[in-house]
Protein backbone atom coordinates (compact mmCIF):
# COMPACT_ATOMS: atom_id res chain seq x y z
CA UNK A 1 0.00 0.00 0.00
CA UNK A 2 1.31 3.39 -0.92
CA UNK A 3 0.76 6.56 1.04
CA UNK A 4 0.38 9.87 -0.74
CA UNK A 5 2.21 12.66 1.04
CA UNK A 6 2.50 16.30 0.18
CA UNK A 7 5.97 17.36 -0.93
CA UNK A 8 7.97 19.26 1.69
CA UNK A 9 8.71 22.80 0.57
CA UNK A 10 12.37 23.34 -0.11
CA UNK A 11 14.18 25.29 2.58
CA UNK A 12 16.42 28.07 1.28
CA UNK A 13 20.09 27.29 1.80
CA UNK A 14 22.22 29.35 4.15
CA UNK A 15 23.84 30.96 1.09
CA UNK A 16 20.43 32.19 -0.11
CA UNK A 17 19.73 33.63 3.34
CA UNK A 18 23.16 35.27 3.34
CA UNK A 19 22.54 36.90 -0.04
CA UNK A 20 19.11 38.19 1.06
CA UNK A 21 20.47 39.62 4.30
CA UNK A 22 23.40 41.12 2.42
CA UNK A 23 20.95 42.78 0.04
CA UNK A 24 19.12 44.23 3.05
CA UNK A 25 22.35 45.75 4.34
CA UNK A 26 23.01 47.23 0.90
CA UNK A 27 19.57 48.84 0.67
CA UNK A 28 19.91 50.28 4.16
CA UNK A 29 23.33 51.76 3.42
CA UNK A 30 22.11 53.18 0.13
CA UNK A 31 19.36 55.14 1.89
CA UNK A 32 21.67 56.72 4.43
CA UNK A 33 24.53 57.54 2.07
CA UNK A 34 22.11 59.12 -0.39
CA UNK A 35 21.16 61.63 2.29
CA UNK A 36 24.73 62.10 3.54
CA UNK A 37 26.05 62.82 0.05
CA UNK A 38 23.64 65.75 -0.37
CA UNK A 39 24.08 67.42 3.04
CA UNK A 40 26.26 70.21 1.54
CA UNK A 41 23.46 70.88 -0.97
CA UNK A 42 20.91 71.12 1.83
CA UNK A 43 23.18 73.46 3.82
CA UNK A 44 23.51 75.82 0.87
CA UNK A 45 19.82 75.55 -0.04
CA UNK A 46 18.70 76.61 3.46
CA UNK A 47 21.65 79.00 4.02
CA UNK A 48 22.68 77.24 7.24
CA UNK A 49 25.84 78.09 9.16
CA UNK A 50 28.00 75.25 10.49
CA UNK A 51 26.48 75.65 13.95
CA UNK A 52 22.94 75.67 12.53
CA UNK A 53 23.68 72.61 10.42
CA UNK A 54 24.92 70.83 13.55
CA UNK A 55 21.60 71.55 15.25
CA UNK A 56 19.62 70.32 12.24
CA UNK A 57 21.62 67.10 12.00
CA UNK A 58 20.80 66.44 15.66
CA UNK A 59 17.31 65.43 14.50
CA UNK A 60 18.52 62.13 12.96
CA UNK A 61 20.08 60.67 16.13
CA UNK A 62 17.13 61.96 18.16
CA UNK A 63 14.89 59.77 16.01
CA UNK A 64 17.37 56.92 16.36
CA UNK A 65 17.50 57.07 20.13
CA UNK A 66 13.75 57.54 20.56
CA UNK A 67 13.12 54.35 18.61
CA UNK A 68 15.90 52.15 20.04
CA UNK A 69 14.03 50.42 22.88
CA UNK A 70 10.89 50.10 20.76
CA UNK A 71 12.77 48.64 17.78
CA UNK A 72 14.46 46.01 19.95
CA UNK A 73 11.15 45.00 21.49
CA UNK A 74 9.38 44.86 18.11
CA UNK A 75 12.11 42.57 16.76
CA UNK A 76 11.84 40.35 19.85
CA UNK A 77 8.05 40.32 19.63
CA UNK A 78 7.36 40.01 15.89
CA UNK A 79 10.68 38.81 14.47
CA UNK A 80 13.30 40.62 12.44
CA UNK A 81 11.97 39.51 9.04
CA UNK A 82 8.85 41.65 9.27
CA UNK A 83 10.78 44.58 10.75
CA UNK A 84 13.41 44.47 7.98
CA UNK A 85 10.70 44.87 5.36
CA UNK A 86 8.78 47.59 7.19
CA UNK A 87 11.92 49.44 8.26
CA UNK A 88 13.47 49.56 4.79
CA UNK A 89 10.23 50.61 3.11
CA UNK A 90 9.72 53.43 5.62
CA UNK A 91 13.38 54.45 5.33
CA UNK A 92 13.15 54.72 1.55
CA UNK A 93 9.83 56.55 1.53
CA UNK A 94 11.07 59.29 3.87
CA UNK A 95 13.86 60.22 1.43
CA UNK A 96 11.65 62.19 -1.03
CA UNK A 97 10.23 64.14 1.91
CA UNK A 98 13.77 65.34 2.66
CA UNK A 99 13.96 66.60 -0.91
CA UNK A 100 10.68 68.48 -0.47
CA UNK A 101 11.65 70.25 2.78
CA UNK A 102 12.09 73.99 2.21
CA UNK A 103 12.42 75.26 5.79
CA UNK A 104 14.60 74.25 8.71
CA UNK A 105 11.67 73.07 10.92
CA UNK A 106 10.32 70.95 8.06
CA UNK A 107 13.72 69.39 7.51
CA UNK A 108 14.24 68.62 11.20
CA UNK A 109 10.80 67.03 11.49
CA UNK A 110 11.45 64.74 8.53
CA UNK A 111 14.94 63.87 9.81
CA UNK A 112 13.45 62.61 13.09
CA UNK A 113 11.35 60.11 11.12
CA UNK A 114 14.37 59.34 8.96
CA UNK A 115 16.32 58.41 12.10
CA UNK A 116 13.44 56.31 13.42
CA UNK A 117 13.23 54.31 10.19
CA UNK A 118 17.01 54.00 10.06
CA UNK A 119 17.13 52.39 13.48
CA UNK A 120 14.23 50.04 12.80
CA UNK A 121 16.11 48.80 9.73
CA UNK A 122 19.44 48.72 11.58
CA UNK A 123 18.34 46.56 14.53
CA UNK A 124 16.37 44.15 12.36
CA UNK A 125 19.02 43.59 9.66
CA UNK A 126 21.72 43.03 12.29
CA UNK A 127 19.48 40.51 14.05
CA UNK A 128 19.12 38.70 10.74
CA UNK A 129 22.91 38.80 10.36
CA UNK A 130 23.41 37.22 13.81
CA UNK A 131 21.12 34.37 12.71
CA UNK A 132 22.98 33.79 9.44
CA UNK A 133 26.32 33.91 11.27
CA UNK A 134 25.02 31.16 13.56
CA UNK A 135 24.21 29.03 10.48
CA UNK A 136 27.80 29.37 9.29
CA UNK A 137 29.39 28.83 12.69
CA UNK A 138 32.10 31.42 12.06
CA UNK A 139 32.53 35.19 11.98
CA UNK A 140 30.88 36.74 8.91
CA UNK A 141 29.33 39.84 10.51
CA UNK A 142 32.00 42.19 9.15
CA UNK A 143 31.26 41.12 5.58
CA UNK A 144 27.63 42.22 6.00
CA UNK A 145 28.78 45.59 7.26
CA UNK A 146 31.18 45.67 4.33
CA UNK A 147 28.18 45.42 2.03
CA UNK A 148 26.59 48.33 3.93
CA UNK A 149 29.76 50.34 3.37
CA UNK A 150 29.84 49.35 -0.30
CA UNK A 151 26.32 50.72 -0.54
CA UNK A 152 27.58 53.87 1.13
CA UNK A 153 30.28 54.16 -1.50
CA UNK A 154 27.68 53.60 -4.20
CA UNK A 155 25.37 56.23 -2.74
CA UNK A 156 28.24 58.71 -2.46
CA UNK A 157 29.27 58.07 -6.07
CA UNK A 158 25.69 58.53 -7.27
CA UNK A 159 25.46 61.71 -5.22
CA UNK A 160 28.67 63.04 -6.76
CA UNK A 161 27.30 62.25 -10.24
CA UNK A 162 24.02 64.01 -9.43
CA UNK A 163 25.90 67.08 -8.18
CA UNK A 164 28.12 67.19 -11.24
CA UNK A 165 25.03 67.12 -13.48
CA UNK A 166 23.07 69.61 -11.34
CA UNK A 167 20.29 67.12 -10.53
CA UNK A 168 17.91 68.45 -7.86
CA UNK A 169 17.30 66.67 -4.56
CA UNK A 170 13.78 65.37 -5.26
CA UNK A 171 14.45 63.41 -8.48
CA UNK A 172 17.68 62.06 -6.97
CA UNK A 173 15.95 60.85 -3.80
CA UNK A 174 12.93 59.58 -5.73
CA UNK A 175 15.14 57.39 -7.90
CA UNK A 176 16.76 55.82 -4.82
CA UNK A 177 13.35 55.24 -3.21
CA UNK A 178 12.11 53.31 -6.24
CA UNK A 179 15.31 51.24 -6.27
CA UNK A 180 15.00 50.31 -2.60
CA UNK A 181 11.31 49.39 -2.82
CA UNK A 182 12.02 47.06 -5.75
CA UNK A 183 14.94 45.50 -3.87
CA UNK A 184 12.81 44.84 -0.78
CA UNK A 185 10.15 43.08 -2.83
CA UNK A 186 12.77 40.83 -4.45
CA UNK A 187 14.67 39.76 -1.31
CA UNK A 188 11.79 39.52 1.21
CA UNK A 189 10.92 35.82 0.64
CA UNK A 190 14.50 34.72 1.37
CA UNK A 191 15.07 36.35 4.76
CA UNK A 192 15.43 34.13 7.85
CA UNK A 193 11.96 33.29 9.16
CA UNK A 194 13.14 32.78 12.76
CA UNK A 195 15.62 34.74 14.86
CA UNK A 196 18.42 33.40 17.06
CA UNK A 197 17.39 33.52 20.73
CA UNK A 198 13.86 34.64 19.81
CA UNK A 199 11.85 35.61 22.91
CA UNK A 200 8.48 37.27 22.46
CA UNK A 201 8.10 37.85 26.21
CA UNK A 202 10.98 40.33 26.54
CA UNK A 203 10.03 43.57 28.33
CA UNK A 204 10.38 46.78 26.31
CA UNK A 205 13.02 48.24 28.65
CA UNK A 206 15.99 46.08 29.68
CA UNK A 207 19.12 47.43 31.36
CA UNK A 208 22.35 46.17 29.77
CA UNK A 209 24.96 44.46 31.92
CA UNK A 210 28.54 45.73 32.32
CA UNK A 211 29.92 43.83 29.34
CA UNK A 212 27.27 45.28 27.05
CA UNK A 213 27.95 48.79 28.37
CA UNK A 214 31.64 48.46 27.47
CA UNK A 215 30.65 47.25 24.01
CA UNK A 216 28.33 50.23 23.78
CA UNK A 217 31.15 52.61 24.74
CA UNK A 218 33.32 51.21 21.95
CA UNK A 219 30.44 51.63 19.52
CA UNK A 220 29.99 55.19 20.81
CA UNK A 221 33.57 56.12 19.92
CA UNK A 222 33.42 54.51 16.49
CA UNK A 223 30.00 55.91 15.63
CA UNK A 224 31.06 59.40 16.66
CA UNK A 225 33.89 59.09 14.16
CA UNK A 226 31.58 57.66 11.50
CA UNK A 227 29.01 60.36 12.15
CA UNK A 228 31.70 63.00 11.71
CA UNK A 229 32.58 61.56 8.31
CA UNK A 230 28.98 61.11 7.20
CA UNK A 231 27.74 64.55 8.22
CA UNK A 232 30.79 66.79 7.96
CA UNK A 233 33.20 65.34 5.40
CA UNK A 234 31.60 67.23 2.52
CA UNK A 235 31.52 70.45 4.51
CA UNK A 236 35.16 69.98 5.57
CA UNK A 237 36.29 69.50 1.99
CA UNK A 238 34.28 72.51 0.80
CA UNK A 239 35.29 74.96 3.54
CA UNK A 240 38.65 73.80 4.89
CA UNK A 241 40.24 71.87 2.03
CA UNK A 242 38.53 74.23 -0.43
CA UNK A 243 38.12 71.48 -2.98
CA UNK A 244 36.57 72.29 -6.37
CA UNK A 245 32.79 71.80 -6.44
CA UNK A 246 33.03 68.52 -8.34
CA UNK A 247 35.48 67.18 -5.72
CA UNK A 248 33.60 68.11 -2.55
CA UNK A 249 32.36 64.53 -2.14
CA UNK A 250 35.76 62.87 -2.65
CA UNK A 251 36.56 62.79 1.07
CA UNK A 252 33.35 60.96 1.91
CA UNK A 253 33.89 58.61 -1.03
CA UNK A 254 37.46 57.88 0.11
CA UNK A 255 36.27 57.19 3.64
CA UNK A 256 33.46 54.88 2.52
CA UNK A 257 35.71 52.96 0.10
CA UNK A 258 38.31 52.05 2.73
CA UNK A 259 35.66 51.32 5.33
CA UNK A 260 34.01 48.91 2.89
CA UNK A 261 37.31 47.27 1.94
CA UNK A 262 38.35 46.99 5.59
CA UNK A 263 35.13 45.21 6.49
CA UNK A 264 35.60 42.62 3.77
CA UNK A 265 38.96 41.59 5.29
CA UNK A 266 38.05 42.25 8.94
CA UNK A 267 36.84 38.69 9.63
CA UNK A 268 40.15 37.26 8.40
CA UNK A 269 42.18 39.87 10.28
CA UNK A 270 40.24 39.26 13.49
CA UNK A 271 40.70 35.49 13.30
CA UNK A 272 44.43 36.00 12.82
CA UNK A 273 45.19 38.75 15.36
CA UNK A 274 42.25 38.62 17.77
CA UNK A 275 39.29 40.90 18.44
CA UNK A 276 41.01 43.00 21.09
CA UNK A 277 44.09 43.75 18.99
CA UNK A 278 41.89 44.62 16.03
CA UNK A 279 39.91 47.12 18.09
CA UNK A 280 43.07 48.70 19.51
CA UNK A 281 44.53 49.24 16.04
CA UNK A 282 41.19 50.61 14.85
CA UNK A 283 41.36 53.48 17.32
CA UNK A 284 44.91 54.33 16.29
CA UNK A 285 44.02 54.42 12.58
CA UNK A 286 41.02 56.65 13.26
CA UNK A 287 43.11 59.12 15.28
CA UNK A 288 45.98 59.16 12.78
CA UNK A 289 43.69 59.81 9.81
CA UNK A 290 41.89 62.71 11.42
CA UNK A 291 45.13 64.31 12.62
CA UNK A 292 46.59 64.06 9.10
CA UNK A 293 43.53 65.80 7.63
CA UNK A 294 43.81 68.50 10.30
CA UNK A 295 47.57 69.04 9.97
CA UNK A 296 47.60 69.06 6.14
CA UNK A 297 44.19 70.31 4.94
CA UNK A 298 44.85 70.07 1.21
CA UNK A 299 43.19 67.72 -1.26
CA UNK A 300 45.65 64.78 -1.35
CA UNK A 301 46.65 64.56 2.35
CA UNK A 302 43.08 65.10 3.56
CA UNK A 303 41.84 62.37 1.22
CA UNK A 304 44.49 59.96 2.54
CA UNK A 305 43.55 60.94 6.09
CA UNK A 306 39.89 60.18 5.48
CA UNK A 307 40.92 56.83 3.99
CA UNK A 308 42.76 56.00 7.23
CA UNK A 309 39.66 56.91 9.24
CA UNK A 310 37.69 54.47 7.08
CA UNK A 311 40.16 51.71 7.90
CA UNK A 312 39.96 52.62 11.59
CA UNK A 313 36.20 52.40 11.97
CA UNK A 314 35.70 49.50 9.56
CA UNK A 315 35.72 46.60 12.02
CA UNK A 316 34.51 48.18 15.28
CA UNK A 317 30.74 48.09 14.85
CA UNK A 318 30.69 44.59 13.28
CA UNK A 319 32.79 43.20 16.15
CA UNK A 320 30.71 44.97 18.78
CA UNK A 321 27.38 43.96 17.24
CA UNK A 322 28.52 40.39 16.79
CA UNK A 323 29.54 40.18 20.46
CA UNK A 324 26.24 41.76 21.54
CA UNK A 325 24.24 39.31 19.43
CA UNK A 326 25.88 36.45 21.32
CA UNK A 327 24.75 37.83 24.69
CA UNK A 328 23.62 35.18 27.17
CA UNK A 329 21.40 37.56 29.16
CA UNK A 330 19.23 39.05 26.37
CA UNK A 331 17.73 38.07 23.05
CA UNK A 332 19.80 39.16 20.05
CA UNK A 333 17.41 41.98 19.16
CA UNK A 334 17.29 43.40 22.68
CA UNK A 335 21.07 43.12 23.17
CA UNK A 336 21.69 44.90 19.87
CA UNK A 337 19.23 47.62 20.85
CA UNK A 338 20.95 48.03 24.24
CA UNK A 339 24.40 48.42 22.68
CA UNK A 340 23.05 50.67 19.94
CA UNK A 341 21.43 52.94 22.53
CA UNK A 342 24.88 53.72 23.92
CA UNK A 343 26.63 53.63 20.55
CA UNK A 344 24.24 55.90 18.71
CA UNK A 345 24.72 58.54 21.39
CA UNK A 346 27.86 59.19 19.33
CA UNK A 347 25.60 60.21 16.47
CA UNK A 348 23.57 62.27 18.94
CA UNK A 349 26.54 64.18 20.34
CA UNK A 350 28.78 64.25 17.27
CA UNK A 351 26.96 66.59 14.84
CA UNK A 352 26.15 69.36 17.34
CA UNK A 353 29.58 69.03 18.96
CA UNK A 354 31.31 69.54 15.62
CA UNK A 355 29.09 72.50 14.80
CA UNK A 356 29.48 74.06 18.25
CA UNK A 357 33.26 73.81 18.32
CA UNK A 358 33.47 74.98 14.70
CA UNK A 359 31.37 78.02 15.60
CA UNK A 360 33.69 78.84 18.50
CA UNK A 361 36.97 78.06 16.75
CA UNK A 362 37.15 76.08 13.48
CA UNK A 363 36.31 72.78 11.82
CA UNK A 364 39.96 71.78 12.10
CA UNK A 365 39.79 72.00 15.88
CA UNK A 366 36.55 69.99 15.83
CA UNK A 367 38.19 67.20 13.84
CA UNK A 368 41.19 67.21 16.19
CA UNK A 369 38.85 66.57 19.12
CA UNK A 370 37.34 63.57 17.32
CA UNK A 371 40.90 62.24 16.84
CA UNK A 372 41.20 62.11 20.64
CA UNK A 373 38.09 59.94 20.69
CA UNK A 374 39.96 57.45 18.51
CA UNK A 375 42.69 57.24 21.14
CA UNK A 376 40.03 56.69 23.81
CA UNK A 377 38.73 53.78 21.74
CA UNK A 378 42.16 52.15 21.86
CA UNK A 379 42.18 52.40 25.65
CA UNK A 380 38.64 51.00 25.94
CA UNK A 381 39.51 48.08 23.66
CA UNK A 382 42.14 46.96 26.16
CA UNK A 383 39.38 46.44 28.75
CA UNK A 384 36.64 44.99 26.59
CA UNK A 385 35.54 41.36 26.51
CA UNK A 386 34.91 40.70 22.86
Amino acid sequence: MTTNTLPTPATPSRLVHRVAVGASFFLQGLCFSTWAARIPTVQQRLSLSDTELGGVLLAVPVGLLLSLPLSGWLVARYGSKLLVVLGLLLYAMVLPLLGLATTTPQLMGVLVFFGLAANMANISVNTQAVGVEALYGKSIMASFHGIWSLAGFTGAAIGTLMLANHIALLPHFGFITATVVLGVLLMRPYLLPQDTGHDASQPIFVLPDKSLLVLGALAFCSMLGEGTMFDWSGVYFRKVVQAPAAWVGVGFTAFMSTMAAGRFVADWFTDRFGRQRTLQLSGLFMAAGLLLAVALPTLAPATVGFMLVGVGVSSVVPLVYGAAGRSSVMSAGMALAAVSTVGFAGFLLGPPLIGLVAGISSLRVSFALIALVGLCMTVLASRARV
